[in-house]
């Protein structure tokens, strides 16, 4: 079963939400949209995906943040 969490924020605060986000685990799927439901990245989530293999991931929600003030992260995780 999926459960979807939705998070509003600025894009001041995009790379520290991901960031806890995926700290906190159990996550399968994070999706960025704008304000208007728009989707602009969409980043599967794995078990033991962690350090230099994000890195090319934050450097593009970072370039990602300067294009809008406002984003929709959109959170799936699966549940048993």
């Amino acid at each position: 079963m999926e459960k979807r969490n939705y998070f509003n924020v600025s894009g001041d605060e995009l790379l520290k939400k991901i960031k806890d986000i995926i700290h906190e685990g159990n996550v399968n799927r994070i999706i960025i949209k704008n304000e208007e439901g728009k989707v602009y990245l969409e980043i599967p989530v794995t078990i033991g995906v962690i350090g230099a293999v994000l890195l090319p991931v934050f450097a593009a929600i970072g370039a990602l943040a300067a294009l809008a003030a406002k984003f929709k992260i959109e959170v799936v995780k699966v549940e048993d």
